[in-house]
């Protein structure tokens, strides 16, 4: 079974936010990629100079067509390989992401990779779309269940 996490909040669109770091960090917060209150622990204490942030809005982002190996990410960012995982796996796990093999310097090797899905984030998000369905369809199958199981229950007293 694949995992799939998001966040789900109550929102208004941020269609009349003009600015893109705020529109971007403002929904990357309801998506739960980052926490509220989120304290970067990089020395940093702009969330907007955080390595969540600029991975997903510099890097992925700002070069939507490019398969960036983990390695390279953590070298653009200044920071290390583990951090750049867990930041990859919240992603991943929203199903966002796509990894594609890429050719590494040595003949015939390919290496791991990840974009944004498709090269676009529009194109990705039909993704969540679809997950979210199934998820909220399982919500209410197990909330129809758990009335049947309730008024059994009732019926038994």
């Amino acid at each position: 079974m694949m995992s799939f996490e998001i966040t789900v909040v109550s929102n208004t669109p941020l269609t009349p936010i003009d600015d893109l770091d705020e529109v971007t960090l403002t929904f990357l917060s309801q998506i739960g990629y980052i926490p509220k209150g989120y304290d970067p622990k990089t020395g940093t204490t702009d969330v907007l100079k955080s390595v969540p942030y600029r991975l997903f809005s510099e890097c992925l982002l700002g070069h939507p067509e490019k398969g960036w190996l983990v390695e390279e990410l953590a070298n653009e960012l200044d920071t290390t390989k583990p951090t750049i995982y867990r930041h990859i796996n919240k992603l991943k796990d929203m199903d966002i992401l796509e990894e594609i093999h890429i050719e590494s310097g040595e003949a015939g090797h390919r290496k791991k990779a990840y974009r944004i899905r498709y090269g676009n984030l529009s194109k990705a998000w039909n993704f969540v779309d679809a997950h979210l369905e199934v998820a909220i369809d399982n919500y209410r199958k197990t909330v129809d269940h758990m009335q049947n199981l309730v008024e059994k229950r009732r019926k038994r007293k």
